[in-house]
């Protein structure tokens, strides 16, 4: 028998990184409902019945973003039961990343959503802050080892665009001529013969994802960055 005094509700919040080219952001929206409302808020909700914690996750990104086969890894649970002040409440938390090109803007309209430099989120609702917090390192212990961030870029990009990611993440400024090298070395890259001549009076060529490398590797201790922390 279940203690009555015991009732709790189950949520999911949802970390979503971006990447536009030059900067890793995180996307934020206004809580529009109260308590709280109209304050900055990572997505979330509360799991539905009869829906698993991931089923919940996939449909809370995909209202959001419109976006559906997304990179996405459960990474915590904030279970204070004083987390909430007006209600107990356990989070399971994920953190997603998307291909900023690929998002549908005009849900940015619907949930007075906006894209932030991790530079420069601003104080969110509850311990949102504390999960993105929580993200960021687990990010960056996976992506230290394996190539997920490459789940932030399109479909073409330039050295220098994977040089800015991984700058971003880690808030450094890396040896490029190593971590080009150790890059290339990894045979995760396509050559083409487009550049970007925008950014550069010479151009930067243009590369693609070998995507049967990648699926190769996803797995594999790359170890792109030898000290993530």
């Amino acid at each position: 028998m279940y203690p009555e005094t015991c009732k709790s509700f189950v949520a999911i919040d949802c970390i979503i990184f971006g990447f536009d080219g030059e900067d890793v952001k995180l996307l934020l929206i206004h809580r529009g409902f109260e308590p709280l409302k109209d304050q900055w808020s990572l997505m979330g909700g509360f799991i539905e019945e009869m829906e698993s914690p991931d089923e919940a996750a996939i449909r809370v990104l995909k209202k959001l973003t419109g976006l559906e086969d997304v990179y996405m890894e459960q990474m915590d649970v904030f279970g204070n039961p004083n987390r909430d002040p007006y209600g107990k409440t356990i989070s399971i938390c994920y953190f997603a990343l998307i291909d900023i090109q690929k998002y549908k803007h005009q849900i940015i309209n619907d949930y007075r959503a906006a894209w932030f430099s991790l530079k420069e989120v601003p104080e969110l609702i509850l311990d949102h802050n504390d999960m993105v917090a929580s993200a960021r390192n687990r990010l960056k212990y996976k992506a230290a080892l394996h190539p997920i961030l490459f789940e932030l870029l399109p479909d073409k990009f330039t050295i220098p665009q994977i040089v800015s990611l991984y700058e971003g993440v880690y808030d450094i400024i890396l040896d490029k001529r190593n971590f080009n090298r150790k890059l290339l070395s990894t045979k995760l890259l396509v050559k083409t013969s487009e550049k970007d001549k925008l950014n550069s009076k010479k151009g930067a060529y243009y590369f693609k994802l070998n995507s049967d490398v990648y699926k190769e590797k996803f797995s594999a201790f790359i170890n792109f960055i030898p000290n993530p922390n």
